[in-house]
């Protein structure tokens, strides 16, 4: 066992997966009933024709039921939007891919590389050349999570890139900033596909590229023109009545609560987390979604993103080096902007070109080009793995089939 960004694990962890269920109630509704889950909220939706369902409650205690509008925090599928605003500055001319990002981070203006990934801290050399915005969006920029924890640059990026499904764990971000910049690069930039780190550097650089704060810049360009509105950083009184209670699973297997309607998301952080600080509902997601499939349209007509723009995010940007490297989170898949792209047939829901991502609080959310679908599963429990929970996996395999 190693420590890792999911708390200890095993690098060739593997989850069992159970049989596929009738329906898609039956399917949440069993793992609500084996007390696996306090609750779900599921969407499998093609066109216009949407099928939802709500099961369980918002806490463990059997309190508030859960509903198609309860609001989850949805930890890494938050890398989408993230990925998308910094796209959104490309489009504007305010940034261009092949721009170092030292102009905005100074911090990474001249970064240190470890000489090897297995070489201890101290043993650094220059970076062979700057890093780009192309570097940070498509996770390539040297900083991340490899599948070796045990790597000493790894070990040191511990202590800076922590649990961001505790917000309250990261500094304000010229803080965060500062520090980072003391921990090498554990490759090259643009040799590796490395996890998490570019996207908390895309809400910093969002941030410091315009002024604003990052959730004032998503809900102006993102979240305003598709109707996100359940969708920030935090939940305000006013809305926390829907706002789910969110678990870990104790060493029996019992759900241990984390952090509830009243904690982490309710005032702002000091640095909201582009890779994944948001809280939102199912319909937001399923609004972000379509505009993906729309190539970068709301349902109203209003142009949030070129279609060019789209089809760099759902492309994958990787070799098979930068996938070898990150294969303990990649499965059969690439890597576009903000979210995996599936390459290979691997199992039955892996259609090429399915674009998304899981979060570690018991999320998912993907679209699928090739066949116009869009899957969103919501939970509420924490993941402590990289591999995809036997909830996420069987709710794939029903929407393949549906």
């Amino acid at each position: 066992m190693i420590p890792g960004p999911y708390g200890s694990l095993s690098s060739d962890s593997n989850l069992p997966e159970g049989g596929l269920m009738t329906t898609l109630h039956d399917l949440l509704d069993a793992h609500v009933g084996a007390g696996t889950l306090p609750g779900a909220v599921a969407l499998v939706a093609r066109g216009d024709r949407v099928e939802v369902e709500a099961t369980g409650s918002q806490d463990a205690l059997g309190g508030a039921p859960m509903t198609r509008d309860s609001i989850f925090r949805v930890a890494s599928i938050t890398k989408s939007v993230t990925a998308a605003a910094v796209l959104v500055l490309v489009e504007e001319g305010r940034l261009a891919l092949d721009d170092s990002v030292g102009t905005w981070l100074p911090e990474l203006e001249k970064p240190l590389v470890v000489r090897t990934p297995a070489s201890p801290v101290d043993d650094v050399v220059p970076a062979a050349r700057p890093i780009t915005v192309f570097d940070v969006l498509a996770s390539q920029a040297g900083y991340g999570f490899s599948s070796d924890f045990t790597l000493p640059a790894v070990q040191h990026l511990f202590t800076v890139q922590k649990d961001g499904r505790v917000p309250s764990n990261f500094p304000p971000a010229d803080e965060w900033m500062s520090v980072l910049g003391s921990v090498p690069l554990l490759y090259q930039p643009g040799d590796a596909w490395l996890y998490d780190t570019c996207s908390v550097l895309q809400g910093v650089l969002i941030s410091r590229v315009t002024g604003q704060s990052l959730p004032e810049f998503l809900a102006e360009r993102i979240f305003g023109p598709l109707g996100m509105s359940d969708t920030g950083f935090e939940v305000p009184a006013v809305k926390r009545g829907r706002f789910t209670s969110y678990y870990r699973s104790g060493d029996d297997g019992s759900l241990e609560l984390a952090d509830g309607p009243d904690g982490e998301w309710s005032s702002l952080p000091a640095l909201p987390l582009g890779s994944g600080g948001l809280a939102s509902t199912a319909d937001d997601w399923l609004a972000f979604c379509r505009m993906l499939l729309a190539g970068g349209l709301s349902a109203d007509g209003t142009r949030v993103l070129s279609a060019d723009s789209v089809r760099m995010m759902m492309t994958d940007h990787t070799n098979p080096d930068q996938r070898d490297i990150g294969r303990l989170f990649l499965d059969g898949q690439g890597w576009g902007f903000g979210g995996s792209v599936d390459i290979d047939r691997t199992n039955p829901w892996n259609v090429p070109g399915r674009y998304g991502w899981v979060g570690g609080t018991g999320t998912a959310a993907h679209v699928i080009p090739a066949t116009g679908a869009i899957t969103i599963l919501l939970t509420q429990v924490a993941a402590m793995s990289p591999v995809p929970a036997p909830v996420i996996r069987e709710f794939w395999r029903y929407a393949a089939d549906a």
